[in-house]
């Protein structure tokens, strides 16, 4: 898929599960707490988050495994795909469809995990910027909503980012005897005895200079 296309739809996925979740969630809390607000909690904002990062995990891992093969790939002659589509065949041709979900169950928890913490940081700093200045949310200035927003962004790959180093291993790994990881845990292992600690956050540093601006841009508009 290409990803002017894949983009957005991912974020039409986040959001559209967040905002549905979500008022299930304050529905929940309108019957248990009778007149009271049913704003959620951090914890709850976390679960619809949450939420929202399985149903974007069910197209985010083979639209991300075919862009890491891709990427991956050999230059020239040796040069294995032609583009996305051919990628996608032949994956499918050598593993099937579980060729295309490779590394599927670490994309899960990265999902999980990430966008709960995604959500919840950007509605629980949004919620502070509003109690300081007993201002309402479309009251507070769209700097201050992008600022919100990319701290978030920052929060969810820092806090995120072993299982996606482990998630791009995999994803990047051979097929039958060129297979190096068994599993997501062999591969977790794998790169803890070969790097340590600073394996699993190898890469963190770009990946956080570019989640900045992206996430504040994704929450502003």
């Amino acid at each position: 898929m290409n990803a002017s296309i894949a983009k957005p739809l991912q974020v039409s996925i986040q959001f559209g599960a967040f905002h549905g979740i979500r008022q299930i969630i304050e529905s929940y809390n309108r019957d248990k707490r009778p007149g009271h607000d049913p704003i959620l909690s951090i914890s709850q904002y976390y679960l619809a988050g949450a939420g929202a990062g399985v149903a974007t995990s069910i197209i985010s891992g083979p639209i991300e495994h075919i862009r890491i093969r891709l990427q991956t790939q050999p230059h020239g002659a040796a040069r294995i795909y032609n583009g996305p589509l051919d990628c996608a065949l032949k994956l499918i041709r050598t593993a099937g469809i579980a060729g295309i979900y490779r590394g599927q169950a670490v994309t899960l928890l990265r999902e999980i995990h990430g966008y709960g913490v995604w959500f919840a940081a950007y509605e629980g700093l949004v919620g502070i910027a509003m109690d300081r200045q007993q201002k309402k949310r479309e009251e507070l200035p769209s700097w201050q909503i992008a600022l919100c927003g990319g701290l978030a962004g920052e929060a969810l790959w820092l806090l995120s980012h072993p299982l996606d180093v482990i998630k791009s291993k995999m994803q990047s790994d051979g097929f039958g005897a060129e297979k190096k990881y068994r599993n997501m845990r062999d591969a977790f292992r794998h790169t803890w005895v070969t790097g340590g600690l600073r394996g699993l956050f190898y890469g963190l540093g770009p990946a956080l200079l570019r989640a900045m601006p992206v996430s504040a841009g994704t929450f502003a508009t």
